[in-house]
């Protein structure tokens, strides 16, 4: 079936602006749930256009620039993992809607949405069974969205790498499930699906296990990924030297971060002040070693991250420039 054709039969009701809605991530057992909205020209040409789960990643990736390129607008809504639990699945899919229409700089005159049960208020819209099949408008949505997410969880995969999200994006492979049975469930994770509600980590797990020092990290980290930020290394450890906790990249500098974890019940201290002359500059060399290995040439930033451990919801405090020694 010819994609433009779907699109042609709103046009000739009188609608020019026609935006076409899609998500990725309804189904996973981790990461957020991913819309997007995308409106097209008349008469565009996105030939290989296709429902973005029959085409290849690369495939996808390529129309995903073109699609960039070519749209009127676009617009991307990204739910993540407390929100779905907070409103279930479809409303966190609602919720990522229309937050990506919000994001269109066009206004449109109708909505085509992939799939049933999906009320956008105020606008004019319509639900179609399998739209990404017969729409162009959505199926190019579907492409932008599914991109995103993997993208977001290639990110994830650095912070938290036995679980593998490079490669099953949260989805339940065995891979997957033999993970979170292994290592019990991520801070990304949706606790109330299973069986990741039967595999939840508490306080003693971490303690245990000695791995307090390493959830605040991930949870710093995880809270950077969803900023937008590129996370481009974890623990990077020179030998007989020391270790960078967290290097990403923000607003074309690369920011090293030294991440310190506390309990709500611990003295309310700044984290910078555990960090002494002797740590400082073991940070430095660290990340000079770091500097020459990766060829950086970006100007450097070094950023301090408070993780406060306080009941269901961590309190995470950026000190941006808070690595220095009087």
């Amino acid at each position: 079936m010819n994609l433009n054709e779907f699109d042609e039969k709103y046009r000739k009701l009188g609608y020019n602006i026609i935006a076409g809605l899609d998500e990725a991530g309804r189904g996973p057992l981790a990461g957020p749930v991913v819309a997007s909205a995308v409106i097209l020209p008349e008469n565009i040409e996105l030939d290989e256009v296709n429902d973005s789960k029959k085409l290849s990643e690369k495939k996808r990736i390529k129309l995903f620039d073109e699609i960039q390129e070519k749209a009127l607008a676009i617009g991307v809504g990204i739910v993540h993992e407390r929100e779905i639990e907070k409103l279930n699945i479809l409303g966190a899919t609602i919720s990522a809607m229309k937050k990506a229409v919000g994001q269109l700089k066009i206004k449109p005159e109708i909505l085509l949405i992939d799939g049933p049960h999906i009320h956008i208020p105020h606008f004019k819209f319509e639900n179609i069974i399998n739209g990404d099949a017969q729409s162009l408008s959505i199926a190019s949505a579907s492409i932008i969205a599914k991109v995103t997410r993997d993208r977001i969880m290639q990110q994830y995969d650095k912070v938290f790498p036995e679980y593998g999200f490079s490669s099953h994006k949260g989805y339940g492979t065995k891979k997957h499930l033999d993970a979170i049975r292994e290592y019990k469930a991520t801070p990304i994770h949706r606790k109330s699906f299973k069986p990741v509600s039967e595999h939840l980590p508490n306080f003693r797990h971490y303690k245990q296990t000695r791995e307090i020092g390493q959830l605040g990290e991930r949870l710093a980290a995880s809270g950077l990924v969803k900023l937008g930020y590129e996370i481009l290394d974890m623990n990077f450890n020179v030998p007989k030297i020391g270790e960078l906790d967290i290097v990403h990249r923000e607003n074309g500098e690369v920011v090293i971060s030294e991440v310190k974890t506390l309990f709500a019940g611990n003295p309310d201290v700044e984290p910078a002040d555990n960090i002494d002359k002797n740590k400082w500059e073991r940070i430095m060399r660290a990340t000079q070693v770091y500097i020459d290995e990766k060829e950086i040439k970006d100007n450097v930033r070094f950023d301090v991250i408070s993780v406060r451990i306080s009941g269901s919801k961590p309190r995470i405090t950026r000190i941006k420039n808070g690595l220095s020694i009087e």
